[in-house]
């Protein structure tokens, strides 16, 4: 069927000129109905297009179309390919938590492209003007909707779409690789049989050969790792000598640098025809890559892909694999899904693998069947030859996934009572009649009326419902009225906002009971590293060495919990050890979101002075910055380098920089455009002057006075906390958004013979230092 005949306005939103054979039969469903829309069908058969059929009809209808990813890096990947949505006139808009939102280009997008997690976030916001455009969501997209079978991904994507399905009721177009329950997905969808379609292998543009190989498995991990490449080589070679290219998965991307390095030797030493070394015009060509290994090794047709490179390095290597420049290709997972790279030869090197949060896993059956399904190369392979390499007890459990496939199945009930707490504090839930309701509408609930036997269901499901909602309440997430309303109380509210595990929240909630003076920044970090995300945390024996060199012995007692902490206190000042480097970007980015959640805790029911604290300890790990010169970050444009620079020329706070002016920032080594560009910003910070007035300095024994100081900003204002103390004792504290303010100190003749006044002023939301004078009478 010929795209311009069929679509004459959106012919050049397509990369080709006639649809396929699976395309053409889902294409009446899509365009000629407006039920939602379910569709199975191989790898590789074409599904990317079906998503822009349901795009380009809603966008005929002036709709607004929303795309669901299943990973960040694809949301890049979209908003390059659909620049040919924009050459026809049309907003394309990617919102992932990589990048500040632009509400006013979000909800202008005619295409909006996010990943579960985002979408999530969004709908759990859409009362907010920033996440409003959620709301008028006329399609929704699902890419690889069997996702919904994923670890914790799963209930994510679950309960988003049927909270948008509440929101604004978007039309759905669902598609997925094969799956053996197609109907339960429909079900859940309301997908009438017309508009569920599935497509067997037959649809498959080539042929699929899937095996499984075992390996001789020794004792030491680090030698089964080389077994198992040569196995993969071996499996490669044939191929790769007969004009073939082969693409090897393993399990992280240092993985795919050493693997490649090892495969050039092996190979060379193996006598195979490989590498480009004597085409100057590639040669040359390979110049721009940034990666300098990289550029070593696509010369001697190997190269590695992971989602460390920059997306040139990537989009050059992808191109030249294509064009059968690299004839062997190791790649992480993030190749597997919906980036278009084939290989006659498919080879899964590693079914475990490293987690930084989890430690060893297996690989996720979905990824397993979605990176065999990148074998075949439509045009250029009469087949596709796809391989797992595994130990032998694991090979009939992968023998059985390829020949029968796996059921999609709902993760809901392993993070039941987390997205239970997070539907009440949106409000979708008031009473236990409401609970149910919910329920209904989850893929959950299609799967207990299938499978019984596997999930709770009728007056089972009712009673797991109660005790989860009983538990939320004795928990202090959710409370009840006399009418058994319900409703998420603060801590309820906060745990959904952040996203945090329930243990987490009642951990963070009890540090809030402390008192101020027993807050540190010791006591936040152990907080953060002892939180339930960071249980299962591999500390391997290698590293423990390296953890007692930043910790204690008294510091956390779980393994796991130390290591997350010895990363942490060793961020702050940008020292952790070489041990624990390939961890700590993964535990440093969590660890982030929880203290940005911990500071908002603190904030709520501790007071300003504390999230100011929790909100530099974020500043500290985040830019690996001294605790004296923190309040540099708060500068717009200052991060760590920049504030080390500034460090260094003797400058630690935004009013040093202020004072230094434009010409002593560049003499401590800026440029004259940043510096100016720092000294604006530091200048529109907040900067604090108090003004003591006829405040006395004595006062006769027995009399009472009251005066007034005014604590005021001389620039940028901003929400502060200011505490009052005599003695070391508290007075008073205020929080106020601070522009100017007048404080009622009283000043009491008492039997003390000096009283030590102190005023001491924080900003809970930047990461300035408090500020403090203190003055000081007599009693006469």
């Amino acid at each position: 069927m010929n795209v311009a005949e069929r679509l004459p306005e959106f012919a050049d939103a397509f990369p080709f000129e006639s649809f396929n054979r699976m395309q053409s039969a889902a294409l009446p469903a899509i365009l000629e109905r407006d039920e939602n829309v379910v569709v199975s069908a191989p790898t590789a058969s074409g599904k990317t297009a079906l998503a822009e059929l349901a795009i380009c009809k809603t966008l005929e209808q002036g709709g607004t179309a929303l795309f669901l990813a299943p990973l960040r890096a694809l949301t890049n990947e979209k908003e390059r390919e659909w620049e040919r949505f924009e050459a026809l006139g049309y907003s394309v808009y990617v919102v992932t938590g990589e990048r500040d939102l632009n509400p006013r280009r979000a909800e202008r997008a005619d295409i909006l492209v996010m990943t579960p997690e985002k979408a999530d976030s969004a709908t759990r916001k859409h009362e907010s003007t920033r996440y409003q455009f959620v709301r008028d969501v006329d399609c929704c997209v699902i890419d690889e909707v069997h996702l919904l079978d994923s670890d914790r991904r799963g209930s994510v994507l679950e309960v988003t779409v049927s909270r948008l399905r509440r929101l604004c009721d978007p039309r759905i177009v669902a598609l997925s690789a094969t799956m053996q329950n197609v109907d339960d997905v429909a079900a859940w969808l309301d997908a009438v049989p017309e508009t569920t379609l599935e497509f067997g292998s037959e649809y498959r543009p080539i042929p699929l050969s899937a095996e499984v190989r075992t390996y001789t498995h020794g004792e030491n991990p680090f030698a089964d790792k080389y077994r198992r490449l040569y196995r993969a080589l071996d499996l490669a070679e044939p191929h790769i000598r007969d004009g073939g290219q082969a693409l090897v998965f393993v399990a992280s991307r240092q993985d795919t640098r050493q693997a490649a390095g090892k495969a050039r030797d092996e190979l060379s030493s193996r006598d195979v025809p490989m590498g480009a070394r004597g085409d100057f015009d590639f040669h040359t060509e390979t110049q721009v890559l940034t990666n300098e290994t990289l550029r070593k090794s696509v010369l001697d047709g190997v190269g590695f892909h992971h989602a460390g490179l920059s997306r040139e390095d990537k989009n050059h290597v992808e191109e030249w694999f294509r064009r059968g420049d690299v004839q062997l290709l190791f790649s992480t997972s993030t190749l597997a899904w919906g980036v278009n790279l084939p290989a006659r030869c498919v080879v899964i090197r590693d079914t475990k693998l490293h987690d930084p949060l989890e430690g060893e896993v297996d690989m996720s059956p979905l990824d397993v069947l979605q990176m065999l399904g990148r074998a075949g190369r439509p045009g250029y392979d009469d087949a596709g030859y796809a391989y797992v390499v595994c130990d032998s007890v694991d090979a009939n459990t992968y023998r059985t996934l390829l020949r029968e496939g796996k059921p999609i199945e709902s993760r809901l009930a392993e993070d039941l009572a987390a997205h239970l707490n997070a539907e009440i504090a949106l409000g979708t839930i008031r009473d236990l009649d409401d609970v149910v309701d919910w329920i209904e509408t989850t893929f959950y609930f299609v799967r207990a009326q299938r499978a019984p036997e596997a999930y709770d269901s009728g007056t089972r499901l009712r009673e797991r419902l109660r005790e989860t909602l009983s538990t939320l309440v004795t928990d202090g997430f959710v409370e009840t009225d006399d009418e058994l309303r319900i409703e998420a109380t603060p801590l309820g509210q906060l745990t959904s906002r952040y996203y945090l595990r329930l243990d987490t929240a009642t951990r963070f909630g009890a540090l809030c009971e402390n008192e101020r003076d027993s807050l540190s920044e010791d006591a936040l970090l152990e907080a953060v590293a002892g939180a339930a995300e960071f249980d299962s945390v591999s500390a391997r024996q290698h590293e423990r060495e390296a953890i007692a060199a930043v910790l204690s012995q008294t510091e956390l007692e779980d393994p796991s919990h130390r290591k997350v902490l010895a990363i942490l206190r060793a961020s702050t000042t940008g020292s952790t050890p070489a041990d624990l480097q390939s961890d700590a970007w993964v535990i440093r980015h969590n660890a982030l979101r929880l203290l940005a959640a911990l500071q908002e805790f603190l904030d709520r029911f501790s007071g300003p002075f504390a999230a100011n604290l929790a909100r530099r300890v974020e500043a500290r790990i985040e830019n690996a910055i001294s605790a004296a010169s923190v309040g540099l970050t708060a500068i717009d444009g200052v991060g760590s380098g920049r504030a080390k620079t500034l460090a260094r020329a003797g400058m630690s706070t935004p009013t040093d920089v202020v004072e230094a002016e434009i010409d002593g920032l560049v003499r401590a080594g800026l440029s004259e455009g940043i510096a100016e560009r720092v000294f604006e910003s530091a200048c529109d910070l907040p900067t604090v002057a108090i003004d003591w007035g006829a405040f006395p300095d004595t006062i006769p024994a027995g009399e009472n006075d009251l005066r007034e100081v005014t604590v005021r900003t001389t620039a940028g204002s901003a929400r502060a906390g200011i505490d009052v103390t005599v003695n070391d004792v508290p007075m008073t504290d205020t929080a106020t958004y601070l522009g100017e303010a007048t404080v009622p100190v009283g000043v009491f003749g008492g039997n003390a013979r000096e009283l030590e006044y102190e005023i001491t002023v924080c900003f809970p939301n930047l990461p300035l230092r408090p500020v403090s004078e203190s003055k000081t009478v007599k009693v006469v």
